[in-house]
């Protein structure tokens, strides 16, 4: 029989804890998107759009697990799928399951690849490749980008790997046997190559390859660069002039006029008499361009490099005979005209001229041992030499570019190069333990380096009030301090995200964090 004297009355729910202020917020949501091992769940929660603002630092920046993944490419929010397409953290093979998505930005961003270009870029799956390549504008689809203006981006994103390239002339799809003709590869072809080509069963294929040999033809016809050499000065007429033959008439009258004298002197079918006059210019950067040329005979190289320009006579040295084209535009890109940035572009040539490279590694020129120094597949034997090379440059550039750079060679190129910075923070090779030495480093970066140091004798608790916002947040992350020093760090907006994203916080606290910031679970 029901009682009339009141019940105990039900305990009431804890209260949650109150929300943390506006300060706290992006610093917690980054922070946990950016833990190294927060689990899925928590990453998950991330995606929605509660936590809009850290998508970015989430998708793109970070490698991610199978389970996130999937939940990534599911995603109804575009933002979130382009980002992922731009992730270059992740497998290639995982970003390329969006080579199917609805949305054309999202397939424009897989085609473009990632927006930060440090680095060796990985190339997408050969399947991968050949769906954006044959893609169709679809009208039921988003078309913002057109499947054209997709393989552009592809084209620009260095995604394509040469192997593949090269197995286009035998592709099964025509329309890909007349893409590899059309994206400029008949020079690169074989005349056995060629000659399938222009007798291809499909028509497309024949008409690409007919294309391409006239093209061809006229390009080696003077009279044809002749008809076509416009008179106003401008980058088309640069470009003919440098890679075209250049015809008698032609020649004689930029000479007589003093015009266009560099372009003739760095053509290679410019006639020997008249590079012989142009040896002789006034002007340096013209002798220059001769001194580098392939074809250039001893004796006037012998001349050239006493000229009395220092860049002339550096140009005729550095370089000794025999010499081939492909190694006078490395050098032209890697020491002459790229600041000294010798860099993807010396892989273009490697091929046809590794044994070059193994050459100058052992140069007595400093620019010679540099470019050796960033070819990635120098043999071990030259690449220890470079290691200990007098010359801080050549041992950075290998730092820089070679797999077997000793670690301390590596932080050391840190050390003295703080624009590479990105690239080798990306390297495998580069220390991450051993650097109590640099917790007082004057650089805030190199500070920031040495305080996510695992190994270190005590937590970097003094870099917890650096004036330096990035040497906090690395200071905070250090999984060496104490939980209840680290709950302090997560209420101060100074610390927030560093200590959002230490390892030491587990799971449940992860979760609990988000509860306050009200994202789903």
């Amino acid at each position: 029989m029901p009682s009339d004297r009141p019940g105990r009355p039900e305990p009431l729910p804890e209260p949650l804890p109150d929300p943390p202020a506006e300060p706290l917020r992006e610093p917690w949501l980054r922070g946990i998107a950016a833990h190294p091992a927060a689990p899925p769940d928590v990453l998950v929660r991330l995606l929605d759009p509660a936590a809009r603002e850290v998508w970015t630092v989430l998708c793109e920046e970070r490698d991610l697990p199978p389970a996130v993944v999937d939940a990534v490419l599911a995603h109804p929010e575009r933002a979130v799928r382009r980002a992922f397409a731009r992730n270059p953290h992740v497998d290639p093979a995982q970003r390329g399951r969006l080579v199917r998505d609805p949305d054309s930005l999202v397939r424009a961003s897989l085609a473009g690849g990632s927006r930060v270009r440090s680095g060796r870029i990985r190339p997408l799956p050969d399947e991968v490749i050949e769906a954006l390549l044959t893609a169709r504008n679809d009208p039921a689809l988003n078309t913002h980008v057109t499947a054209n203006e997709i393989c552009w981006e592809l084209e620009a994103s260095q995604q394509i790997p040469l192997s593949f390239r090269r197995r286009l002339p035998e592709h099964a799809n025509p329309e890909l046997r007349a893409y590899g003709i059309r994206s400029g590869g008949w020079d690169r072809l074989t005349r056995e190559q060629q000659k399938a080509l222009l007798a291809d069963p499909d028509p497309t294929v024949r008409e690409a390859a007919q294309e391409a040999a006239h093209r061809a033809s006229r390009d080696l016809d003077p009279e044809a660069l002749a008809a076509e050499l416009p008179e106003q000065n401008g980058h088309h007429r640069q470009h003919l002039l440098m890679n075209l033959p250049v015809s008698r008439a032609v020649v004689e009258a930029c000479l007589a006029e003093g015009r266009n004298l560099y372009e003739l002197a760095y053509n290679r079918r410019t006639p020997a008499d008249a590079v012989a006059r142009l040896a002789r210019d006034p002007d340096p950067e013209v002798r220059a361009a001769v001194a580098a040329r392939a074809d250039i005979g001893p004796a006037l190289l012998e001349e050239l490099a006493e000229d009395p320009d220092e860049k002339v006579r550096r140009r005729a040295r550095i370089h000794p005979l025999p010499r081939t084209w492909a190694q006078r535009d490395v050098l032209d890109h890697a020491v002459f005209h790229s600041f000294g940035c010798a860099c993807a572009f010396v892989d273009a040539h490697a091929e046809q001229e590794s044994g070059w490279y193994t050459d100058c590694a052992r140069s007595e020129h400093e620019d010679l041992r540099r470019i050796a120094a960033t070819y990635r597949l120098l043999p071990a034997e030259p690449a220890a030499l470079l290691a200990e090379d007098p010359a801080a440059d050549v041992r950075h550039a290998l730092a820089a570019h070679h797999p077997l750079a000793p670690p301390a060679l590596v932080l050391d190129a840190f050390l003295a190069r703080p624009w590479q910075r990105p690239h080798l923070l990306a390297l495998p090779n580069l220390p991450r333990t051993g650097l109590g030495h640099l917790l007082g480093h004057e650089d805030p970066e190199v500070r920031a380096l040495a305080a996510a140091d695992v190994t270190a004798d005590e937590p970097p608790v003094r870099l917890l009030s650096d004036p330096e916002a990035l040497v906090r947040r690395a200071a905070a992350a250090s999984p060496l301090l104490p939980a209840e020093l680290l709950a302090e760090l997560l209420e101060d907006p100074a610390t927030a995200e560093g200590a959002a994203a230490n390892p030491g916080l587990p799971a449940a606290r992860l979760h609990e964090l988000l509860d306050r910031l009200g994202v789903p679970g």
